[in-house]
This record gives C-alpha cells, sequence and structure tokens, in this order.
C-alpha cells in the first residue's frame, strides 16, 4: 500500500487539513463496473428521466450567452462531449428533435443557425426572474457554505460549479458576488493567482442547520451557538429492501451517536474517527438541504474535502449511509439524493425553479431510448453472489470542462454499510 500526501504553502486554504489527512492508494475498479450489482432505487428512474432535459438547458445556457441567443450549429460541434452526442450523430438532428424549444434556419450564405422559439425566449425571461426573487436567500445559502469551511473561504470557480444547483444567476462569478458585501467578499490569493469568497460577518442566526429548524419547527432563530448535535437523521430505505432489520441495531447506535455541527470548528477532530465520518455526514446533509433538486453531482462535492473537513473516500460514506443518501450510478457522472426529500422518483417540495424545469421537460420531445431500470426483484441475492466485500474504486470521470479531482475511493456495498460503525 502507497501513502500519497497533498503538499501546500504554508498559507494554503486546507493546509490544516491535508496534514492531517492520508490518501491510500490501492489496486481499484471502477463503480460503474459494479453498478449491476446494486441495488437500484427508485430515484434511479428519476436520474434517467432529466437525462435529455440536461443536455437541452445546457444548450439553452450557451445560446444565452450569445448576443441574440443565436449560434451557428457548426459552433456547438465543440460541445459534443458535454451533451454525450458521440459522431456520427448530427447536432443539428438533435437540435431538431425539440422543435418547442429550438428553432433552425439558413442565412443567406446558407449557414445553419440555431436559436430558441418565442416560447422558450419567455420561458428564459421567467427563469430570470425567478432567480432575481429568491436571489437573497440563494446569498444566505453561499454565505452558511462559507460558514461550514474551515477557513471560512472558498475557490470561486468551486463554488462557482454549484451554480444552478444553488440557483444563482450566470453573472454569478462576475456580478453576482459583489451584491452582498455585508456577507462575502472577493479575495484573491497572491501566491496563485486564485480568486477566493472570503466570509465578511459571521452570522449567529445563520449556525443553525436545517435539521435543527426541522426538529424545532421554526425557520429562523435570532442566534445561536453551534456545537454538539445529538439529532438523528432522517432515513429511508427503499420500501421492499428486505435487510434493514440485519443493521437496526448499528444503524440506532449511529443514529444516537453526538456529533459536531457543520457550523463548529472542526480542527479538533481526527480524520477517520467516528465523530470525524458522522460529522461529515452533517455537513453533507446540509449541502444537500441547500440546494434546489436536494441533489449534486459527486465530483462537485469531493472537490470540497479539504475546505469542509471531509474524509477523502469521500464516496465510501455516502454509500454507507445509504438511507440518509442515495448515489446514482446512472452514465459516467454519479449524483448523490437526499433520500428523505423524495417521494419515490419525485421531490416532495418542488420549488419555483424545479418547476420552472419541468416546464422545459414538457416540451422536450425528444426522451432518448428507453431503458429498463431494474427493481430489487430483478436482482439476485447479493449475499449469494459473494459480493459483501470491500474494494476500492474509482470516482466517476467529468463530462464537462470543470477541473477533475483523480481520487480513488473506497465502496462498500451497501447491504453491509454499518458494520464498521462501533457501538456507542
Amino acid at each position: 500500500m502507497f501513502v500519497r500526501r497533498y503538499w501546500l504553502p504554508e498559507s494554503s486554504p486546507g493546509r490544516w487539513w491535508s496534514q492531517n489527512q492520508d490518501r491510500f492508494m490501492t489496486t481499484s475498479k471502477r463503480v460503474q463496473d459494479r453498478s449491476k450489482m446494486k441495488r437500484v432505487h427508485d430515484l434511479e428512474i428519476g436520474t434517467e428521466k432529466w437525462k435529455i432535459a440536461s443536455k437541452v438547458l445546457f444548450l439553452m445556457e450557451i445560446l444565452k450567452k450569445e448576443p441574440e441567443m443565436v449560434i451557428p450549429v457548426r459552433s456547438l460541434a465543440q460541445y459534443r462531449r458535454q451533451i454525450n452526442l458521440p459522431k456520427p450523430h448530427k447536432v443539428s438532428d438533435f437540435i431538431r428533435k425539440s422543435p418547442k424549444v429550438f428553432e433552425l434556419y439558413k442565412d443567406h450564405r446558407g449557414v445553419l443557425w440555431c436559436g430558441m422559439t418565442r416560447l422558450a425566449e419567455d420561458l428564459v425571461e421567467e427563469e430570470k426572474r425567478i432567480i432575481e426573487e429568491h436571489q437573497d436567500k440563494a446569498a444566505e445559502y453561499v454565505t452558511r457554505f462559507l460558514m461550514m469551511s474551515v477557513d471560512k473561504l472558498l475557490p470561486l470557480d468551486k463554488i462557482a460549479h454549484f451554480r444552478r444547483d444553488f440557483g444563482l444567476p450566470v453573472d454569478f462569478r462576475t456580478s453576482w458576488v459583489h451584491k452582498y458585501p455585508q456577507h462575502f467578499k472577493v479575495v484573491k490569493n497572491e501566491d496563485n493567482d486564485v480568486e477566493y469568497l472570503k466570509l465578511v460577518n459571521w452570522n449567529p442566526a445563520w449556525a443553525i442547520t436545517e435539521l435543527e429548524k426541522k426538529a424545532m419547527g421554526i425557520t429562523e432563530l435570532p442566534a445561536h451557538t453551534p456545537g454538539l448535535l445529538a439529532l438523528p437523521f432522517p432515513l429511508k430505505f427503499p420500501p421492499n429492501y428486505k435487510k434493514v432489520y440485519r443493521y437496526g441495531g448499528k444503524i440506532e447506535h449511529f443514529q444516537k451517536r453526538c456529533y459536531l455541527s457543520p457550523y463548529a470548528d472542526a480542527r479538533g477532530l481526527k480524520a477517520g474517527s467516528l465523530e470525524f465520518d458522522k460529522r461529515a455526514v452533517a455537513v453533507m446533509h446540509e449541502l444537500l438541504s441547500f440546494t434546489v433538486e436536494k441533489r449534486l453531482v459527486t465530483d462537485h462535492l469531493t472537490h470540497f474535502r479539504r475546505e469542509l473537513v471531509m474524509p477523502q473516500k469521500l464516496m465510501r460514506l455516502l454509500l454507507k449511509h445509504f438511507g440518509i443518501f442515495y448515489v446514482s450510478e446512472r452514465g459516467k457522472r454519479f449524483s448523490v439524493f437526499l433520500t428523505e426529500a423524495y417521494e419515490g422518483s419525485e421531490l416532495i417540495e418542488k420549488g419555483p425553479l424545479v418547476l420552472w424545469k419541468e416546464k422545459i421537460q414538457s416540451l422536450i420531445g425528444y426522451r432518448g431510448r428507453k431503458k429498463k431500470i431494474e427493481t430489487f426483484s430483478d436482482m439476485s441475492d447479493m449475499e449469494d453472489n459473494g459480493v459483501l466485500q470491500s474494494d476500492y474504486e474509482n470516482e466517476s470521470t467529468l463530462e464537462d470542462d470543470l477541473p477533475t479531482d483523480n481520487v480513488e475511493m473506497e465502496i462498500e456495498e451497501v447491504s453491509n454499510a454499518y458494520k464498521d460503525v462501533e457501538t456507542s
């Protein structure tokens, strides 16, 4: 076994974290290679449902950046990888599948252009209004994100990964971040010329988790001092999962264990300890609670391991606590869901941006090939297949141009998830 350490300049954010946690490397298998042996949740259906919509939304984002919201179709060919459209498939054919969203026309030189229909343009304006109406709440979430970080600052380009998830505007980096100087400001690291968003004022009224608010039946608190918490996390297992009783005792011990609030100073926690891991669960629960759809791409979460003081093997922790989180393995990028926020494949509480996205979905004519989503009854017993073991597997690769975080992470079978949680 080899040990690789991250060496950072003394002034770099996350220096403390890197000194206290090592990365262990070993032979690995890709998570996708074993996905057929995992039990499939209704949320896999939800992920599949939005695949085409996400590609259409991506193209709409490209068009919105153009001065007149039109672009030559040949210029869209450079985004084949982002919309997962390999050759010989034509971009123009994909666009023609959604005539209520996009329209094509040729100019006098015969160049084919793509634009949006009037209906789609109206929806773009509607989205802009929704984001403007909820920007104060988005600013609160960004501020609380900074409050959870160990150094109270985060790289701006990393936060930009969460732009859509937090309901932030397109001009997030250039303009929006300067609209709330009472909460945060942009600073530049002179050593590496990287821009960071830094917390300006600690707001004690925001240092309370969404879980605490729900337990107390409140929406806000005048002031709050973060410390140890004893609140259990809501659990939701698939209805026909019949092995919960085998691990009920270990789950109960985990739920009763006290843990440090995501807003409390975590420097004193020992990496790898039960307290360290449970706080990481609380951080991920809080972060997912901020998002529009109560889900995130796992790649984006792993970018914040140092800043949020979370384990290197973050995917392992997500799969281990599969009653709290669910990791969807559809496609090349994994998504993690907050299970309590969903009933079947649908969000229980749909905000304005989710309802807006459903309007886009209703306009899309192309649904792609119908794929069979396996259920519990389709799977053979995992123990009979001898898969109750631990392996090390690769994190999924990114489909866009965001920087990748090439970390190998340990995966444990979800039905054996709580075996290493000791009794308190």
